[in-house]
């Protein structure tokens, strides 16, 4: 546990000098971050008037000994009436010149506050910290764009778009099994594209199997063809492979099939396995190379294949064991189950871990119950066996200790995805990694060493392909267009394509009641089953769709969470990060009229709340 003597940290500067700003918290807490790298940003760019000082928590129950073992300290130094003696939340920031701030949302606007106040000659500038440069020196490029997926191409556009002389880089590592694709990165080869179409269809399926003769439709025997699938979805991406490089061309970028490397933070080596290696230089960095899947760790682990194989894969997947709790798992498992692939999922802990946890469940149960598919829990592979037919034997142990086995025809790796920077030799750019998470740390996106940059999925942010061209861009505008908009990260939209898709914005309840505390929390919610389910006698869980708002009632019911889980969540969710940018209330929401019939009009009605204990279940029109 950090000491902090309290009364020292509370000195007031010294004329002239710069105000020390304290942010406490424990380490994994997403709002102390946040905090911090505020702070340390405005001490990067105002380094005359502004440090920050971090006292960092090995965990939260050390952080709340702390809280309860201050509290008469927090008395004797902000005053007896100061919030700082109901704070109960991280983090806890104070100022040597303005005493107790509050957390997270109080910082924020603090900072907000101050740097509005500051004249224009002193609003930050295109990048947090100044890059020197030899105006003299001549650089091949302008900018380096190292990674050819959705980040790496909305950046590199932009900045051509301002005259720029702009550089891409890609080249696609086989996967251990051999996989390879094109210009575009995971989101159009292996990841949002490909994913999706391949859900469609399993809800095609679905419709044809479980709802069609309830709608007067007879279709007779029907059959499903996986390279039918395979080739359409491949040939599809192809199209945007190409048009993706037709663009750069036209913007006058130019596109290097290499992979690029930092021999020093403006040169760049790139290779190739056939064409050998050269350097260029550069001004400024951009690397946005995402991320690849983790390797599975057990003895034969290599004979699983990822999500950078499944999509490409000519032949047909049989009896799968999916590894993995995350979104990647659910999905793939859910549109194999959907074509009339036999799928086993295998998940060591907590189902979709960051979401909501009550919306993670219910997914589960749906699988388990509408689309019959078993879970094999508290287990992790003990070791894979390919056996002379060419079938995997798995073997597994139980939470009791007990060794299982079965045959799969494919085992899918779905056990998470790390940074793809093993290849960058960052050193030589002294770019430095988060040593938690192995991503490299930025704020607002720059990097240690200032002429390089990294959005995306290799930094510690939402890994979605909308954030990573939104950051780029942004980024781009930043640099070379004299523009000050920095990406806000906060209250992104995101859905998760199950076989009941979910979509959600802001905060889990369990992370609601974190930050604002149980007692300042009430949720709205409510179960509904979908008109277009309705005369289907072959759904079994129909009526289990649910919509979930959490809100802060110390501010009138703000909202600060939005999921919905049932069918088109995507559709229905995008509309709502509006709202939630512009800070609605329950009341306001509930005052809106619905579109009748819809799923999406429940928001419309919400009455019941959970701390009621009376059921969500839905009524009639």
């Amino acid at each position: 546990m950090p000491s902090v003597d309290l009364p020292q940290t509370l000195v007031p500067p010294e004329s002239g000098g710069p105000t020390t700003y304290h942010v406490a918290g424990w380490g994994t807490c997403p709002w102390y971050r946040k905090a911090l790298d505020v702070a340390t940003a405005m001490q990067a760019l105002y380094a005359d008037a502004v440090v920050a000082v971090a006292h960092e928590f090995d965990d939260r129950d050390a952080f709340k000994a702390w809280l309860a073992e201050s509290n008469d300290a927090f008395a004797a130094a902000f005053g007896a009436d100061s919030k700082a003696l109901t704070h109960t939340s991280s983090p806890f920031v104070w100022s040597n010149s303005h005493g107790f701030i509050g957390g997270c949302d109080a910082t924020l606007a603090h900072f907000r506050s101050g740097v509005a106040a500051r004249p224009a000659a002193a609003a930050p500038s295109p990048t947090m910290v100044p890059v020197k440069l030899d105006e003299e020196k001549k650089y091949d490029y302008d900018l380096v764009v190292i990674g050819g997926g959705s980040g790496g191409l909305a950046c590199s556009k932009e900045a051509a778009k301002y005259g720029k002389k702009v550089c891409v880089l890609d080249y696609v590592k086989p996967s251990p099994l051999g996989t390879t694709w094109g210009l575009g990165g995971t989101c159009v080869n292996v990841g949002c594209i490909p994913k999706k179409l391949m859900h469609q269809s399993s809800l095609i399926g679905e419709t044809v199997h479980k709802d069609g003769k309830y709608f007067g439709w007879n279709f007779g025997e029907q059959t499903f063809s996986w390279p039918q699938l395979v080739e359409s979805v491949n040939n599809y991406i192809k199209g945007i492979n190409f048009k993706y490089k037709v663009e750069l061309r036209d913007k006058k970028v130019k596109y290097e099939n290499f992979l690029g490397s930092f021999v020093d933070p403006h040169t760049i080596e790139m290779w190739h396995h056939k064409k050998g290696t050269k350097t260029i230089t550069t001004r400024h960095v951009v690397v946005a190379v995402g991320g690849r899947p983790r390797a599975l760790s057990c003895p034969g682990g290599e004979l699983a294949i990822s999500s950078d194989d499944i999509f490409w894969r000519n032949e047909a997947p049989g009896k799968t064991l999916v590894v993995g709790a995350s979104y990647v798992a659910l999905e793939c498992a859910g549109f194999l189950k959907g074509m009339g692939y036999d799928v086993k999922i295998m998940v060591r802990s907590i189902l979709l871990r960051g979401f909501d946890q009550d919306i993670a469940n219910m997914i589960g149960d749906f699988m388990q119950d509408e689309c019959q598919m078993e879970f094999i829990r508290g287990a992790v592979p003990h070791a894979i066996e390919k056996l002379e037919n060419g079938q995997l034997l798995v073997k597994w142990k139980t939470t009791d200790g007990e060794v299982c086995e079965d045959v799969f025809d494919t085992v899918l790796n779905a056990t998470g995805r790390d940074p793809d920077v093993s290849k960058l030799n960052l050193d030589n750019a002294g770019v430095v990694l988060n040593p938690k998470t192995g991503r490299i740390a930025v704020t607002n996106e720059q990097t240690s060493t200032p002429n390089v940059f990294a959005i995306g999925d290799v930094i510690d942010a939402p890994e979605l392909t909308p954030v990573a061209i939104q950051a780029g861009r942004l980024l781009a505008r930043r640099l070379y267009n004299n523009e000050s908009v920095l990406m806000d990260y906060d209250k992104i939209c995101t859905a998760v394509f199950t076989p009941i898709e979910y979509g959600c914005c802001g905060l889990s309840e369990e992370a609601s009641k974190d930050k604002y505390g149980e007692e300042n929390v009430e949720v709205y919610h409510q179960s509904f089953m979908p008109l277009e389910w309705s005369l289907s006698q072959d759904r079994v869980a129909a009526n289990t769709c649910y919509v979930k708002v959490v809100c802060d009632k110390t501010r009138d019911k703000h909202v600060v969470g939005f999921h919905y889980l049932g069918p088109n969540a995507g559709e229905v969710t995008q509309a709502i990060g509006l709202a939630m940018k512009l800070g609605f209330t329950y009341d306001q929401m509930v005052n809106v009229v619905g579109i009748h019939p819809t799923t999406a009009e429940v928001f419309t009605t919400l009455e019941v709340t959970k701390s009621s204990g009376a059921s969500a279940a839905a009524g009639g029109c």
